[in-house]
């Protein structure tokens, strides 16, 4: 086993459950939210909370990432999956704010190219 594997294997194991982590997190929050501790305990107790914070959020996206989508069964009655698709909203929208429909081009009649001012 790797160095680098056995080092994640350690920190994952020292690292609390999801559950745990948040958890955790509500209890800084709302200790915050009481401001009955002091300021250096409150900074301290903030680092901890922002922490816990990003760890809940990594768990969370590898967990989005390996959800799959149930698409139907086949004609032994397993289910067949497909990925999910992981991109946010706000990513698809921008993907496609840059493409536009060419417009159709309308018929014009002869009259509307000119104003209604006659040259002769």
């Amino acid at each position: 086993m790797s160095a680098k594997k056995r080092k994640q294997d350690e920190e994952s194991s020292d690292q609390p459950s999801f559950e745990e982590s948040l958890e955790e997190l509500q209890e800084i929050v709302q200790e915050l939210e009481e401001g009955s501790i002091g300021l250096q305990e409150s900074m301290e107790r903030f680092e901890r909370g922002m922490g816990l914070f990003k760890q809940c959020y990594h768990v969370l996206e590898k967990a989005e990432q390996r959800i799959e989508l149930l698409t139907g069964f086949d004609s032994d009655g397993n289910p067949e999956v497909e990925d999910f698709d992981s991109s946010s909203t706000m990513e698809n929208k921008k993907e496609k704010a840059g493409r536009r429909k060419r417009a159709t081009k309308s018929k014009k009649k002869p009259e509307d190219d000119f104003s209604g001012d006659t040259l002769f």
